[in-house]
């Protein structure tokens, strides 16, 4: 970039430009909340049929082109907002260097290079003339030019030198942020289709990366992220984050920003929608490269005509097949999320927030989903899922028994009933390995794993109601089967100054035990501890904790001498306690929900113990 060019530059035609794209981006995605959560909405309460199916699947494809609208034109913001910024930080040594200079009398040219007047002792009666210098950004010429300087007869040359050199500089660094960003602005093209598809996905996340690593000057001048921070840090880090900044942060780390414990709910599930629809267009990307499975596959061999694998699908088998199977498991669970937001509105259903998502996280995959908003929620319930829970199986009803996600729906529909008029949030949790078959399940070292991140997510679900309603709302942590072995070890894992169970009441379902005697023992007020078992198969995973050591001491919390409410349940099995039949919840469902919105008294205890 030349000297005229950079003195007569105006950032402020960057940023004006930033803010349009930045207003593109939030219509986009105020049409998107419409269509998604009002429009569908209403769409489903009073339309039905083929025809309002159509509809309804076109309405989808077009909140996927705001959406995509919507992150594109937020990146490309960004990258205005940075490419201001490193051409304004050259501007400003430009503009400083030429006020020195001109404050010296010495005049800049048009080139960018410095006059200097005549001046100095008079020699054989002449005054050393003046003239003309170019700046240079070499460290070695910078040095030959200061030792020439110590022998000039002129004292203005140093001077003019040493401002020319730092206009050049001025220049150079305006020259390499012009040369890093054209480039990068020049791939934040899309399709000339309305169809947005997996590649389209894929490239919108390799723009937000080539745009990140340009950026590092711009976010620099931002406020970092507290390195390992606790909710509460992460909280006051967002309160004090510009909406300018915290776009440009969900724009280029929506991964980080969505895993961030103590952010608003609607900024997690901002960035997270952003990473499901990347990693989704990636993953399916990646599943259509695979070729198609040989056929046949198998062929005959020998005069009876005996059948063997052909040689083509077995060297196909043994190259596509276990990863086939795992972009094909992962991609199931993706679409149940989108599933669920597709749902909002179905049956009175609240609009979904995505608070985790990580194909590949703690092994299982990491979802967090909820129904309804946290942040505001008179009443949160937050569902722990147990054995062979995976981002895979987390959406698929099996049989009769509802997928963890539909449980949380069901609970969410009871505790709404019975609180007509307040504000309901239930989230289904998995952000831990949950053990994979039944006897891993025996082992503690799942759940001791797992268990300061749960506390973590507690902590930060507490800490971002306060900081979104100024109090902390009332919370109750669910714990089915093997979750409920990780709620014990979560209040284990608490520091010496943090509450053992950031909640106000643990309710477990099909509990194999906590590995702890008594409630009390885990900072847990027995008024506030609430089980409930099954018949079945559920009698036999509750009473296999006395076995494997889950229940310390064989006690269980469905003992009386564990001390705390025992729940009357109906559960027909270990899976039953989330049953709903003609539209009506089951006893185990609506005892949990008398619990989830604090109506204590109308819950049914078992006549053996309950305070």
């Amino acid at each position: 970039m030349d000297y005229t060019a950079l003195k007569n530059l105006r950032t402020s035609d960057f940023e004006k430009a930033s803010r349009g794209y930045r207003a593109t981006s939030n219509m986009a995605n105020a049409a998107k909340e419409a269509l998604e959560r009002r429009i569908a909405v209403k769409m489903r309460e009073s339309l039905s049929g083929v025809a309002a199916k159509a509809a309804l699947h076109q309405l989808r494809e077009l909140a996927k082109d705001f959406h995509y609208t919507q992150v594109e034109c937020g990146v490309i913001s960004t990258a205005l907002n940075a490419l201001a910024s490193d051409l304004q930080a050259a501007k400003k040594k430009l503009d400083a260097a030429v006020a020195d200079a001109e404050g010296e009398k010495l005049t800049v040219e048009t080139d960018g290079s410095v006059t200097y007047p005549a001046g100095g002792d008079k020699y054989q009666g002449k005054t050393p003339p003046g003239g003309t210098v170019n700046g240079v950004t070499d460290e070695t010429a910078k040095a030959l030019h200061r030792q020439a300087a110590r022998f000039h007869p002129n004292p203005h040359y140093a001077r003019a030198q040493k401002y020319a050199d730092r206009i050049a500089v001025a220049l150079e660094e305006a020259t390499e942020a012009d040369e890093k960003w054209a480039p990068k602005l020049r791939k934040l093209r899309a399709d000339d289709d309305l169809a947005v598809s997996a590649a389209d996905w894929v490239d919108a996340q390799k723009d937000t990366g080539g745009v990140r690593d340009g950026a590092d000057h711009y976010l620099d001048g931002i406020k970092s992220p507290p390195k390992d921070g606790d909710p509460e840090d992460n909280a006051e880090w967002w309160k004090h984050l510009s909406a300018d900044q915290r776009d440009a942060y969900i724009a280029l780390h929506p991964a980080s920003i969505g895993a961030m414990n103590g952010l608003p709910a609607d900024a997690r599930d901002e960035a997270n929608r952003t990473v499901l629809a990347e990693t989704r267009g990636q993953y399916e990307m990646k599943l259509n490269a695979i070729p198609k499975e040989p056929s046949p596959q198998f062929v005959p061999i020998g005069a009876r005509g005996d059948m063997t694998y052909s040689q083509e699908w077995l060297d196909w088998h043994g190259k596509y097949s276990e990863r086939k199977e795992y972009l094909e498991e992962k991609l199931k669970g993706m679409r149940a999320i989108q599933d669920r937001f597709d749902r909002t509105g179905e049956n009175g259903l609240p609009e979904a927030y995505l608070l985790g998502f990580d194909p590949d996280g703690e092994g299982n995959g990491r979802i967090i989903l909820a129904n309804g908003n946290p942040d505001t929620a008179d009443h949160t319930a937050i569902y722990v899922p147990g054995t062979t829970t995976d981002i895979s199986t987390i959406g698929e009803d099996s049989g009769d028994t509802p997928s963890d996600l539909k449980r949380s729906e069901s609970l969410w529909n009871e505790s709404a009933r019975l609180a007509p008029g307040q504000k309901i949030s239930t989230i289904t949790w998995l952000d831990y390995d949950a053990p994979d078959i039944i006897p891993e399940a025996t082992s503690d070292r799942y759940a001791e794993k797992g268990a300061p991140i749960l506390h973590h997510f507690l902590e930060g679900n507490r800490t971002a109601h306060q900081y979104a309603s100024g109090e902390t709302g009332h919370t109750t942590v669910i714990g089915h089967s093997y979750g409920s072995t990780l709620i014990g070890d979560t209040a284990k894992t608490a520091g010496w100054n943090e509450t053992p169970i950031p909640a106000d009441d643990v309710l477990v379902a099909g509990s194999p035990g906590m590995q702890a005697d008594h409630a009390a023992d885990l900072g847990i007020d027995p008024k506030h501890m609430w089980a409930m078992g099954g018949g079945s198969d559920d009698f036999i995973v509750r009473h296999g904790g006395y076995l494997s050591g889950l229940g310390d001491n064989l006690v269980i919390p469905t003992d009386p001498e564990f001390g705390g409410n025992i729940m009357t349940s109906d559960a027909g099995g270990h899976g039953a306690f989330w049953d709903t039949e003609g539209g009506q919840a089951s006893l185990s469902l609506k005892n949990q929900a008398r619990v989830v919105v604090a109506r204590y008294g109308d819950v049914t205890l078992d006549s053996k113990a309950h305070w």
